[in-house]
């Protein structure tokens, strides 16, 4: 019975959708506030509806209800609890319902918290909210129903979880990716809102910049989050493959930290204003798009759901239309935008504009090199393979330059800078960076390497032109006693600046100075790899709650030194209709460094085939994502965002719809 009640409150909160958006719609067009007024409402009830209709799915996963079609083919009685919860998002049609009840979670947010809107403006956001949310009903209730039954074949056992996603991480990875995912589409809604009324303003952009931000946060915290499991989870030891999936979640993420940065140009100068709401509309899209290349069939990857390419179809129909429609929008509203001129190549704004366009070309360079084998195949072109050797030379060169124009904006004024006073703020910065890329190689592995000295010198002068802006910043503002007055807008920035600048080393770094090797090992044999010497004490067999594995027992101690380390490594087998046969990694983790083991096939006489690996500052990746998420909470505090205010707003037409 409960299946049926989360099927119906799924049609219901459809119902509500669909309501949400025509309702506030025709209620701004013939200026009747009851209808307006009442998006807020819709908005909270459609939440409430497709919550009940998660739980109830929820609920057939924990009691191992077979009759339940989705239950049957993703989970089985011996799976513990923990995992069968979150067996519901584990497949295409759970996922789908999660995605909407995040929707639905974000556009009750918007009703809830954005008290600062007029309420004509809410009623467009909410609007726009609920045609999205019609688009993704539908493809949930026609296309991957998660509620039907296999009447009446019940069959007593479930085929089970796919081991790769019996993890911790799919407990807090797909749902922190699909809010920033999703939370995209409340900035794109702010921005189909302003084009319809026909004011493109600063108002707009504040009133949209928290909900990009915390977009932003949730989106790296998952990329973050993505990155680590792959690592230790795959048995590869790599931590980004270029996959096209993971290109699917970057490319919003290049997209929407270029939005980010355009938004805050638009707020306080009133510039950029067809460009950022453009950003806005391709943000989302790109959203949209990787949910396309996950969900058609279309990718082979271990992260795409295996699906039929109908589903893919209708995907790609919704993206068709939402970014058709709202290039159209854009086209007929947008050129009639003209904001304020005014500001010197030697400004805030030119180095916010260059970091715009290094992102975006970066982003189109990740994109082009995602679809061209798509692109080739469907015109029976013949096949081609783009992997990491063609990202890394067209990628690598680009962040660079991203990171020497991070270095400099933050020095500029708005509008215009003295070019003296930027050269006197940067003797510091650039004698530091070229000091520590000198210095680095030789204090680190005594030779010189000039890929690690050009990465620590990057990042170098990351840190150092962040503490001269600071330093500059106090001497303008009385003294260190102005610290608390700086805004935690202003922290949230230097604090995710850090973060890339520990990324962008995490990535080089571990790349060059990585080490591994392939070994057969018995009991009591040793390798030494990168001045660890590794230790294989033997396996022995232990039962966990739904497999069966071979622990392999290892230590690990640097030459010279007794501070021995222990690392586990399991070949697992796990007991359902899958047969699948999983590797599970040994890891010692450290600041500077990783030791990693992965164990391999038995090869006979008590020997199995290992592999050792030595990961240099590979935890640089995930300080440094973590870091950049909490410069997102850190803004998302700031005083400016917590109170209400609407300054006038600039009319785009004469005739604009009020």
């Amino acid at each position: 019975m409960y299946v049926e009640l989360g099927h119906f409150a799924l049609i219901l909160g459809f119902g509500l959708a669909l309501t949400q958006a025509l309702l506030p719609m025709l209620g701004v067009m013939r200026g009747l506030r009851s209808w307006t007024q009442a998006a807020g409402a819709l908005a909270c009830g459609q939440f409430v509806f497709i919550a009940i209709s998660f739980a109830c799915l929820a609920h057939a996963f924990l009691i191992d209800d077979f009759s339940v079609r989705l239950v049957a083919t993703n989970s089985n009685t011996l799976l513990p609890a923990w995992y069968k919860f979150s067996a519901v998002w584990g497949n295409h049609e759970g996922s789908m319902l999660l995605w909407l009840l995040i929707l639905a979670g974000w556009s009750s947010a918007v009703a809830v918290l954005a008290t600062e809107l007029t309420q004509d403006m809410r009623a467009r956001v909410l609007s726009v909210m609920g045609m999205i949310a019609v688009g993704f009903h539908l493809f949930v209730l026609f296309t991957s129903n998660p509620f039907l039954r296999s009447f009446p074949n019940v069959p007593q056992e479930g085929r089970d979880l796919n081991p790769l996603l019996q993890d911790i991480g799919l407990v807090m990875h797909p749902p922190m990716l699909y809010l920033g995912y999703v939370g995209f589409s409340v900035t794109f809604a702010f921005a189909i809102a302003a084009l319809w009324s026909g004011r493109l303003d600063t108002a707009w952009a504040r009133w949209s910049r928290p909900w990009t931000t915390a977009a932003w946060m949730f989106l790296s915290v998952g990329i973050t989050l993505g990155s680590w499991w792959a690592y230790y989870e795959l048995g590869w030891g790599g931590w980004w493959f270029w996959d096209p999936v993971e290109n699917a979640s970057f490319m919003p993420w290049l997209a929407g930290t270029a939005l980010l940065h355009s938004l805050a140009v638009t707020e306080k100068r009133g510039l950029f204003r067809s460009w950022t709401v453009l950003l806005a509309i391709l943000t989302f899209s790109l959203s949209l798009l990787g949910t396309f290349l996950v969900r058609s069939g279309i990718l082979t990857s271990v992260h795409a759901f295996a699906t039929d390419p109908a589903r893919g179809s209708f995907v790609l129909a919704f993206l068709g239309v939402v970014v058709g429609g709202s290039l159209t929008l854009y086209a007929l509203r947008a050129p009639q935008s003209s904001g304020p001129a005014g500001y010197s190549w030697l400004s805030r704004e030119a180095a916010l504009l260059g970091n715009n366009v290094l992102l975006i070309v970066s982003m189109a360079t990740v994109l082009l090199g995602t679809l061209a084998p798509l692109l080739v195949s469907a015109l029976d072109m013949g096949r081609i393979s783009v992997g990491p050797p063609y990202f890394n030379l067209m990628f690598v060169p680009l962040m660079s330059v991203l990171a020497v124009v991070m270095g400099v904006g933050p020095l500029l004024r708005w509008r215009e800078s003295s070019a003296g006073g930027l050269r006197g703020l940067l003797v510091g910065p650039i004698g530091f960076s070229l000091a520590a890329g000198l210095i680095f190689p030789f204090v680190y592995r005594g030779h010189w390497h000039g890929g690690a000295a050009f990465t620590a010198g990057l990042a170098a002068w990351l840190l150092s032109t962040l503490f001269a802006g600071l330093r500059q910043r106090l001497r303008e503002r009385g003294g260190v006693q102005a610290l608390p007055r700086l805004g935690s807008a202003y922290w949230g920035m230097v604090v995710a600046h850090i973060g890339f600048a520990f990324c962008m080393a995490g990535a080089a770094l571990t790349s060059i100075y990585s080490d591994e090797r392939d070994v057969r090992m018995s009991a009591g044999d040793e390798v030494t790899l990168s001045g660890y010497v590794f230790s294989f004490l033997g396996t022995r067999h232990v039962e966990g709650p739904n497999y069966s594995a071979e622990r392999g027992e290892f230590t690990a101690r640097s030459e010279g030194s007794t501070r021995v380390l222990h690392l586990k490594a399991e070949k697992r087998d796990y007991h359902s209709q899958m047969g699948n046969v999983m590797t599970e990694a040994g890891i010692s983790p450290g600041f500077l460094r990783d030791l990693y083991v992965s164990l391999g096939e038995p090869i006979g006489d008590g020997s199995w085939a290992v592999r050792v690996h030595h990961k240099p500052f590979v935890r640089w990746l995930w300080i440094g994502g973590v870091l950049m998420g909490a410069g997102g909470l850190l803004t998302l505090f700031d005083r400016r965002y917590r109170r209400a205010r609407a300054p006038a707003s600039v009319p785009v037409t004469a005739g604009a719809v009020a």
